[in-house]
């Protein structure tokens, strides 16, 4: 990979090959490897032949130029690799025949396109079996369908990269040990699983978009998004849960200033804002007729991104919608939202009071959000000196150091 990096700083097309052998293996690193855990049942065997191969196309591409069809190029080079271990640890003739039939030529595709697709959902299902804890699920999800380095999953989780490895092996060996199927579930399974699978997307985004996160996570997750929206069509949740991502994802570039601080919502330069992407989050919503959790979440996000101001946005319509998902969904967070919502909406006092009732059972003790909520909600009725109190208390709950000067920042403007 350095040889590659080296080339491509003397000569352009060098480096144009390289970044189209990054391209390509990011595209089709989850094919590869589902195809391969399939045929070979070997999890650890998959992956290590997809990095194989982005290795030789690393090498290779830059002085021999791209081929036509670089993921079965790659296809054909991992499952090239794979049949050399088999055949070095001598297995069973049935796989290296299996192994041999998956590719007829180096540039053609692998299988034909309903077993691709297959493939490409059994890893995903079997990586978000319920089964497995839900931090195993996000980690085997990043590390095996997206291809992202154990170290970097290690710093998103705050472990060593051997800790990591450990538990990314625990869980492999729990899928062989359970004998959990590689398979995609069908009718009424299907509709248990896939709350499941969308709910280690959402988590998985949320690592990446919240303030101390990785943000390829939450490209990651969007990607993944994709992917389940064009081969699972006719979940609603699905591509409500996409939406969700883009218009979230849409305020990234203005979230933070020149130097790296938060930058609050009422605070934004909205024509920052990706406005492709609330475009297409529109128009993925606009399909949508169930409201299930992840549509009204949607719903509310987009009321946030189609408002020309804080001022502007339609605040009892996000009330209103908080209302809905506090009923179907109901949870701590969702009832804290719904009161700064009812806020803005109604007045802080009605806001205030909401905060109370969600804070009563102590599920909010401790959260630094729920403090900067009342801080916010208080600052607006008028008492700043209480609001700068409380919002230095939120910054020294936070974990997370832009989120702390973020706080510190709105108590010394109260102040």
């Amino acid at each position: 990979m350095a040889d590659a990096r080296a080339a491509g700083a003397t000569h352009p097309a060098a480096a144009a090959a390289a970044r189209a052998a990054a391209t390509a293996a990011r595209d089709s690193h989850a094919q590869i490897v589902a195809t391969l855990i399939r045929v070979t049942g070997d999890w650890t065997l998959a992956e290590d032949c997809a990095q194989e191969a982005l290795v030789q196309a690393l090498r290779r591409w830059p002085a021999g130029g791209v081929p036509a069809n670089p993921a079965g190029w790659l296809m054909a080079v991992a499952r090239n690799r794979a049949t050399d271990v088999l055949r070095r640890a001598a297995v069973e003739r049935r796989k290296l025949r299996e192994l041999a039939a998956l590719a007829p030529t180096e540039e053609a595709p692998p299988a034909g396109e309903e077993e691709v697709v297959d493939d490409r959902l059994r890893l995903i299902f079997t990586c978000c079996h319920p089964a497995l804890a839900l931090d195993a699920r996000v980690a085997l999800t990043l590390r095996t369908i997206c291809g992202i380095p154990t170290a970097d999953i290690a710093r998103a989780f705050l472990v060593t990269e051997s800790t990591m490895t450990r538990r990314l092996t625990r869980a492999k060996s729990k899928i062989a040990d359970a004998r959990i199927p590689y398979r995609v579930p069908s009718g009424p399974a299907l509709a248990e699983r896939l709350p499941g699978v969308l709910g280690v997307l959402y988590l998985l985004f949320t690592r990446g978009y919240d303030a101390g996160g990785e943000p390829a996570f939450a490209d990651e997750a969007i990607r993944l998004a994709r992917l389940l929206e064009s081969l699972l069509p006719g979940q609603p949740e699905i591509p409500a849960l996409l939406a969700l991502f883009l218009f979230q994802h849409s305020r990234r570039e203005a979230r933070r200033d020149a130097a790296g601080d938060l930058v609050p919502l009422d605070r934004q330069d909205r024509r920052r804002w990706d406005h492709a992407a609330i475009a297409e989050g529109l128009a993925l919503l606009g399909r949508v007729r169930e409201d299930g959790p992840y549509a009204l979440q949607a719903r509310i996000a987009s009321v946030h991104a189609t408002a020309a101001s804080v001022e502007a946005t339609d605040w009892p319509a996000v009330a209103g919608w908080y209302d809905a998902l506090a009923a179907r969904a109901p949870s701590p967070v969702v009832a804290l939202n719904r009161a700064v919502a009812h806020g803005y909406a109604y007045g802080p006092e009605a806001g205030l009071a909401l905060l109370a009732e969600a804070r009563s059972g102590g599920a909010l003790d401790g959260y630094s959000l729920a403090l900067a909520a009342e801080a916010d909600l208080t600052a607006r009725r008028g008492d700043r000196a209480r609001a700068a109190a409380l919002f230095r208390r939120a910054a020294e709950q936070t974990h997370a150091d832009a989120e702390r000067r973020a706080l510190l920042d709105r108590a010394a403007e109260l102040s």
